[in-house]
């Protein structure tokens, strides 16, 4: 009967996380719909203006010179559109910096490496195209590893932080209350140094664009979106260019990680992390809510657990257990009945 009741149980939790997760993918499908909505009725006008521009701009060139055909102009269009989308401007001179330089190799490794892949700059030829793809293959890999190790490391004095709050204001909020409250620093840190302050950075850098276009520009590539619309040191009398491009790398390596810690953070609060409402098994995501929910500490990550803490711990066991054998009761007949 117990084997039977466990069997129903483990089907209605197994039910409720699928019943749950349809509802979560609807919602989702919902987004999706109403961003591509938002997003056409936004930009559809913008496109339409811009479209009737070129469309005059065009129109006007062939009255201005009627030597130059139709079909001429269409076909030098096509040429200049297809080598912009492949990296090679038009307009730059022969003086400006190439795009395959160290720096702009490194920066372009890095977005394949990061999986950010602005697009604005792609190989040419076969054998670079087949290197691409050998490197990112390789590349991803080791650049997961290598930011999971940064975040474990960093995880120390972040962990550091969240035990001086629970020291200093333990007793006057919850512990969920500290945690979130740890999370929004987090979240300033991110914020305040690694989106408005290199917003601005950008913004007194790049001739074109304004600090609204700088923190787009930061955020898509913090967060690995690579829209390539805007990037830096594109302009044609950028100084020190390739020295620019290193810079653009190690802030995206810094930025990203930094975005990894602040996820960890987050993750790591039961309460806020919806993918435990989807879990087929629910007593460990159970459990896991009702430790944080009581004021147990859970550590970020198994690592973080400092070899003091796992010192203590074995003492308590050892010490519980020494107390129940030196120590039994007199009514305890001992082991099989045994006094």
């Amino acid at each position: 009967m117990l084997v039977l009741s466990s069997q129903k149980s483990n089907m209605t939790i197994t039910r409720r996380g699928f019943f749950r997760f349809f509802i979560f993918f609807s919602g989702y499908l919902l987004f999706l719909v109403l961003g591509a909505s938002v997003f056409s009725a936004i930009e559809a006008p913008e496109e339409k203006e811009k479209v009737a521009s070129l469309r005059k701009l065009r129109s006007d060139f062939l009255k201005n010179h009627p030597c130059v055909p139709d079909n001429d102009l269409e076909d030098l269009i096509k040429e200049i559109i297809q080598a912009s989308n492949r990296g090679v401007s038009a307009i730059k001179n022969a003086t400006g910096e190439p795009n395959w330089s160290f720096g702009q190799s490194l920066f372009f490794a890095s977005t394949v490496v990061t999986t950010i892949g602005y697009g604005h700059v792609t190989p040419l030829s076969r054998m670079g195209k087949i290197f691409c793809m050998v490197y990112a293959m390789v590349g991803i890999p080791l650049t997961l590893v290598l930011l999971s190790a940064l975040v474990e490391r960093l995880l120390v004095p972040t962990v550091g932080l969240l035990q001086w709050l629970n020291s200093r204001l333990g007793h006057l909020y919850q512990p969920l209350n500290i945690r979130i409250m740890h999370l929004i620093i987090m979240m300033l840190i991110l914020v305040c140094i690694f989106l408005l302050l290199p917003a601005a950075a950008f913004a007194a850098i790049e001739p074109e664009w304004d600090y609204l276009d700088s923190i787009y520009y930061c955020f898509i590539s913090l967060t690995t979106i690579g829209l390539g619309d805007y990037i830096p040191g594109d302009s044609a009398d950028q100084p020190y260019r390739p020295l620019y491009k290193i810079a653009t790398t190690c802030y995206l390596f810094m930025g990203i990680t930094i975005m990894m810690l602040t996820l960890a953070v987050f993750y790591d609060i039961p309460q806020l992390n919806l993918g435990l409402l989807f879990t087929v098994k629910e007593d460990n995501s159970s459990e896991k809510v009702r430790l944080a929910s009581s004021g147990q500490d859970l550590n970020y990550g198994a690592s973080t657990l400092t070899p003091q803490n796992e010192e203590n711990t074995h003492r308590q066991v050892v010490r519980v257990r020494s107390r129940r054998n030196d120590s039994p009761s007199p009514d305890d007949p001992g082991p099989k009945g045994i006094p």
